[in-house]
């Protein structure tokens, strides 16, 4: 006979085998990543003729790649369910649970990231804002100086250059390992590349979805966007009223989402002027 938790744990699981799950801040914060990334690896990795001068296409990269991370951080507490560090980043004893199924091809799928996922996240955007916020103090002492380099002394900016240059292999060690998850979990059906692109994922044919999201809890798969806001927005007030969590509406959100893109927007023109 099954056990109580199990019978409820099956009760809540969600029905649906596509569910929204990135919303558009998020997807534009990774491609737009991306591309940042993807610029200043060729501006200083690699040797080309496109640009005159690879130093500040690099810096320009860097400060755009800042206001983005600047706003993942600060969405990363007060955006939707998935963007949230709280829905992502969960205990070692989980994490390793989680390897040891992936291993054994028998892991349950997350809507959001799974729990190898979500350290990996956490990791990168560490990674990532460290090799953004040393590249600030940085100069070759002959064309460039960083916005900030100025305002410190000679010795705190041979520092940051020194990290700047050791974390630039952590993140390049890094990117290579995402590249490999994300090969390995399209070979076991997840397609998680076009989920990015499309904000839904789709439950790959004999999985299970491995938590309970009461956000897309049984949510047609054919539903529009629309509906899906209208739909998340009744759920938000039923919790509500019902003493349970409250959920930031759709128009919270988006008040947030504004709030925060004019902070990073702000603090990246103030650095772009000292360049």
């Amino acid at each position: 006979m099954p056990s109580v938790e199990s019978t409820s744990a099956a009760e809540h699981r969600p029905s649906g085998r596509s569910r929204r799950v990135w919303s558009l801040a998020i997807r534009l914060f990774h491609w737009g990543l991306v591309a940042c990334v993807v610029l200043s690896f060729l501006t200083m990795k690699v040797e080309t003729d496109l640009f005159d001068f690879p130093q500040n296409v690099h810096a320009r990269a860097g400060l755009i790649a800042l206001g983005l991370l600047l706003f993942r951080w600060g969405w990363a507490l007060v955006g939707d369910h998935h963007a949230r560090i709280g829905s992502w980043l969960r205990s070692p004893s989980v994490t390793l649970s989680y390897a040891r199924d992936l291993m054994k091809r028998r892991a349950d799928i997350f809507a959001g990231h799974n729990p190898l996922g979500g350290w990996a996240v956490l990791a990168m955007l560490t990674s990532l804002t460290i090799q953004a916020l040393t590249g600030l103090f940085v100069t070759d002492d002959i064309f460039f100086e960083a916005p900030l380099h100025t305002l410190v002394p000679a010795a705190v900016s041979d520092t940051a250059l020194w990290i700047h240059h050791l974390n630039a292999n952590v993140l390049l060690a890094l990117i290579v390992l995402h590249l490999g998850a994300l090969l390995a979990h399209r070979c076991l059906g997840e397609r998680l590349v076009g989920a990015m692109f499309s904000g839904r994922k789709t439950l790959p044919r004999g999985a299970h979805w491995a938590e309970t999201d009461t956000e897309t809890h049984q949510q047609p798969e054919q539903q529009s966007d629309q509906e899906l806001d209208r739909t998340s927005d009744q759920q938000q007030g039923q919790r509500g009223s019902s003493g349970k969590g409250v959920e930031p509406g759709r128009s919270a959100l988006m008040v947030r989402a504004a709030l925060l893109a004019l902070f990073s927007t702000g603090c990246v023109m103030w650095l772009w002027g000292r360049l």
